[in-house]
């Protein structure tokens, strides 16, 4: 991550030159995501996009989301091993926008497919490091997993839920492999991640 906020001078605003030297550190060929929560950042930033090369320009993305929780999220996602429209998916989500969920069949063939309940065993439950390490386990996995409803490979929305030593997580997926996800993060939230 490469701060580019600021002025030239050291006052508050966006300097082209922060954050086309922000890019050049960043980019190692895997993509760059700009994070911009001013218009005036990304009126800047689209304007550096104008003068870089097309094959760099390519692999920049601008997203409008907040600094620290899309920072957060794009880190994770990007540490897992995302690619680079998921670590722009998980810094758009900070912004408070859900994912759409997939549509269900309506009637009885509809039940999950993988449905484990836990209750959280480690001191602090999911503060910061572990939902870390849980939202990073849920993004190796194609399929799509939810915990009490939440998208479990996004570290924002898994601690919003708030869940502390002795509450029930319910880890599921409706997908036809996704047991193994399921049956993985339940075991790691069982472990209480070194913490008991």
């Amino acid at each position: 991550m490469i701060a580019a906020g600021g002025t030239d001078d050291g006052g508050i605003g966006t300097s082209f030159t922060k954050v086309l030297g922000g890019i050049e550190q960043a980019d190692l060929d895997d993509g760059v995501v700009l994070l911009c929560d001013l218009g005036s950042a990304i009126l800047t930033s689209e304007t550096v996009l104008d003068f870089l090369a097309d094959d760099v320009r390519a692999r920049v993305r601008i997203v409008d989301a907040p600094l620290v929780e899309g920072g957060i999220a794009a880190a994770v996602a990007a540490e897992a091993g995302g690619d680079l429209e998921s670590v722009v998916r998980a810094a758009r989500l900070a912004a408070g926008a859900e994912p759409a969920d997939p549509a269900v069949p309506s009637g009885p063939a509809a039940p999950s497919m993988a449905i484990r309940t836990v209750t959280l065993v480690n001191k602090d439950g999911l503060h910061a490091r572990p939902a870390a390490d849980f939202a990073k386990l849920a993004s190796t996995f194609t399929a799509r997993v939810t915990v009490n409803g939440k998208d479990a490979s996004s570290l924002l929305a898994v601690m919003s839920l708030g869940l502390t030593r002795g509450m029930t997580a319910e880890i599921s997926s409706t997908d036809e492999n996704g047991a193994d996800a399921v049956a993985a993060l339940a075991d790691l939230l069982q472990s209480g991640f070194g913490e008991k």
